[in-house]
């Protein structure tokens, strides 16, 4: 377990007449080797959580521990925890600041306090990890399209090596084809090398092609915590807190409604797909 959030609450203006619950109660685990997709509708709490989990906000009551260490303890290392646990923001310019892209990347292992053949060798294998191409190495990174800043911007957090890689919206207003580009240099990262990542997003499809766990968020509570598949079978009540399944659970239960012996269980085109196709199958087997 790399991450533990136990009894958190977030209160916003506390005692005044603007009081806000951001989060109630939360508890988690966060695990090695997990792809862990975060869904909820607009402000469910889902961005006041994850900015909790490398420590960018103090619970107003509970804790967070980080390998077993309460992350507020006097003598926890802050600065080593988000080495360890990076954080890219839903808009890539809140973190791109720098003249040109490579020293951008390079910020990050900079702080740490690296040699400088390390720091350029981080930022070189990053900027390669999120396939951003090297003509745009001296670019200022405000010339970037929206899809080249997001690519910036997880690289220079890939550049600290993070065991955990939090990303908040990373595909918002990209078209689909940048979305894809992104999401599938994500999950190589994430198969190549092994990293946590929990991924912040409203697109349904998305979260059923590549999470293995999802956690839903309503009221700043964790309504669901689940594999993709158990989660979107109760997706009359996600559509109750705003939110819905996958386009493919909904034609897949409309198939079966109308008599079709289809697998409802199905949360991506391609396991619909084979589950038509094998449907098809047995029908003409049994013509």
């Amino acid at each position: 377990m790399i991450l533990k959030v136990e009894n958190v609450s977030q209160i916003y203006g506390a005692g005044t007449p603007t009081e806000t619950i951001a989060l109630k109660n939360i508890n988690l685990e966060i695990n090695e080797g997990e792809f862990i997709a975060l869904i909820g509708h607009t402000g469910s709490g889902k961005s006041t959580l994850v900015q909790h989990l490398n420590g960018l906000i103090k619970a107003t009551e509970g804790k967070i521990y980080y390998r077993g260490r309460c992350i507020y303890d006097d003598d926890f290392n802050m600065k080593e925890l988000r080495s360890h646990v990076g954080l890219v923001f839903q808009y890539p310019e809140h973190q791109l600041f720098e003249e040109d892209v490579f020293k951008d990347v390079c910020f990050g292992p900079k702080n740490l306090g690296l040699s400088k053949e390390e720091i350029e060798k981080r930022a070189y294998a990053a900027l390669k990890a999120v396939g951003l191409d090297e003509s745009f190495y001296k670019s200022s990174p405000f010339e970037l399209s929206g899809g080249q800043k997001r690519r910036a911007a997880i690289a220079g957090v890939l550049a600290m090596e993070p065991e955990v890689l939090i990303l908040d919206e990373p595909t918002a207003g990209l078209d689909p084809l940048g979305r894809d580009e992104i999401l599938d240099c994500i999950y190589k990262m994430y198969k190549e090398k092994g990293i946590t990542i929990i991924l912040v997003s409203h697109s349904m499809e998305d979260v059923a092609k590549y999470a293995d766990r999802l956690i839903v968020m309503n009221k700043g509570e964790i309504a669901f915590d689940d594999t993709p598949h158990r989660v979107f079978k109760h997706y009359k009540e996600l559509e109750k807190m705003g939110l819905a399944a996958p386009q493919v659970t909904y034609i897949m239960n409309r198939l079966k409604n109308e008599g079709f012996a289809v697998d409802t269980d199905m949360i991506t085109v391609d396991e619909a797909a084979d589950a038509i196709m094998n449907m098809m199958k047995l029908e003409k087997i049994n013509d």
